[in-house]
């Protein structure tokens, strides 16, 4: 499948630069695209009561999961193009009907090998799985902040811009990844429309 994987940070959340983004992505874009959302403000309040109730990571980690499917549904409701899906085989089928899928990780609930259950798995590493699994060209991160032209996964990950396993699930991929600042707004529908090259 030609298929490119947004992943917006949580951070994002109400902004006017989400509303835009997604207005962008869900109105203008011809592009096949699946979004994958941060947490936002639901892995915040896991984060809190963990701190007041203390548990296990393991529980954290997928309650965490569980706040990107409550953000992936709230996020759904922004354009009538774009539609919250559980499962790889969703995104395809999604994808195939002109939607615009934004994937959660309800099939990562249970665990799974790939992926260890801790805060020190985030998005990011997630959209990078997903990435590889659905045989995607390109992952583009959508941060709050521009970075180097030069940074690499390592790089990233050491500046604390991605988590520190990412570099990890970005060496399995092998389509090209871009992280996209604020000053790449304008031209993300041209950076979609371009041929990938591989990281």
């Amino acid at each position: 499948m030609n298929l490119t994987v947004v992943k917006i940070g949580g951070s994002l959340c109400g902004s006017a630069r989400l509303e835009q983004l997604l207005a962008q992505l869900a109105g203008e874009t011809q592009v096949p695209l699946v979004l994958v959302a941060g947490g936002g403000p639901f892995a915040d309040a896991v984060r809190q009561v963990q701190a007041a109730m203390p548990f296990d990571d393991v529980l954290a980690h997928r309650l965490a999961l569980d706040a990107m499917t409550h953000l992936a549904e709230v996020l759904a409701t922004r354009h009538a193009r774009l539609t919250a899906v559980g499962s790889r085989a969703e995104v395809k089928e999604a994808v195939r009907q002109g939607r615009l899928p934004i994937w959660h990780p309800a099939e990562l609930r249970a665990g799974h090998p790939d992926i260890a259950e801790s805060w020190a798995v985030t998005s990011d590493s997630l959209a990078a799985w997903l990435a590889t699994e659905l045989g995607a060209d390109r992952l583009i991160l959508v941060k709050s902040v521009d970075v180097p032209a030069d940074s690499t996964p390592a790089t990233l990950a050491a500046a604390d811009i991605v988590d520190t396993h990412f570099p990890r699930y970005a060496a399995r991929f092998t389509g090209s990844i871009v992280v996209a600042g604020p000053s790449s707004d304008d031209g993300l529908a041209a950076l979609l429309s371009a041929p990938c090259e591989a990281s």
